[in-house]
């Protein structure tokens, strides 16, 4: 009996100087965050002055929480598109205006969680305001969720334009009443951009950029910011009124996972 507490003591000690070993090995610990490759800067040390409203790190999303992947409200792109995005900047601020981003690089990541909460037809939380017309079935065969998105490419931002002086957005309280996104601007959620018709990230063809129901100044200001970044090499996306890409780009074939955080892009 002795013989047998003895051995059953040596295997304990053996099984613990095991897991011991395993948890230091470097295999067992946590893998390092991905880093942006060269190529990639933080917009603001290309330009301060663009504002930034980066939803995704809000609660104020189509899913109705922050999207996985956003650490830190943070615009990140390469370093092409935001020098041009500098440059349009330039020409706005001698007439009076601002651009505003709402998105820039997205981490593979933040799709993924895009595609399972579509998929989650029982979610429907945010649908008075971001697609009340759409049925979330819908949402993969109508366009508005992919599997991959050219912003994880990092040269796509999504945007528009505050007339200046900029006065301060309300932040978004979670459960408060839902506005349809293409309801008047004065009664959709209160944004300090100029009227393009709807809100940001509004799954309706309202959102169209050159929809023919959107007329009188909110047109104007549509083609206003078209034509300013098409004039420094972005190309718009037709369905969305807010969604431009800088070409040529940097990445064209490349979709990256690393977070949106100061820190994958350092001091650049």
């Amino acid at each position: 009996m002795t013989g047998m507490r003895t051995a059953l003591r040596a295997l304990a000690v053996t099984a613990a100087a095991l897991l011991a070993a395993t948890a230091l090995s470097p295999t067992a610990q946590a893998r390092p965050e991905p880093r942006a490759p060269e190529g990639f800067v933080a917009l603001r040390s290309v330009d301060p002055t663009i504002i930034q409203e980066m939803r995704y790190t809000t609660a104020h999303t189509f899913m109705g929480e922050r999207v996985d992947g956003y650490r830190q409200p943070v615009c990140i792109l390469t370093r092409p598109a935001a020098r041009a995005l500098h440059l349009a900047q330039k020409r706005l601020l001698r007439q009076g205006y601002a651009l505003k981003v709402y998105d820039c690089y997205r981490p593979q990541r933040a799709v993924d969680h895009f595609v399972r909460w579509a998929k989650d037809l029982d979610d429907q939380s945010m649908k008075g305001e971001f697609y009340p017309l759409v049925d979330k079935s819908r949402l993969f065969e109508d366009g508005y969720i992919a599997e991959k998105s050219g912003h994880s490419r990092g040269s796509t931002v999504d945007l528009t334009l505050v007339k200046l002086p900029a006065l301060p957005s309300r932040p978004y309280r979670p459960g408060e009443r839902l506005t349809p996104c293409f309801a008047p601007k004065d009664e959709r959620f209160p944004d300090n951009s100029v009227d393009m018709g709807t809100g940001y990230d509004c799954f309706d063809t309202l959102s169209h950029t050159d929809d023919p129901r959107i007329q009188g100044a909110q047109r104007a200001n549509r083609q206003f910011l078209k034509g300013t970044l098409t004039e420094v090499g972005f190309v718009n996306l037709p369905e969305e009124w807010w969604h431009f890409t800088f070409k040529p780009e940097l990445f064209p074939d490349t979709y990256f996972d690393f977070p949106v955080d100061r820190r994958s892009v350092g001091r650049r």
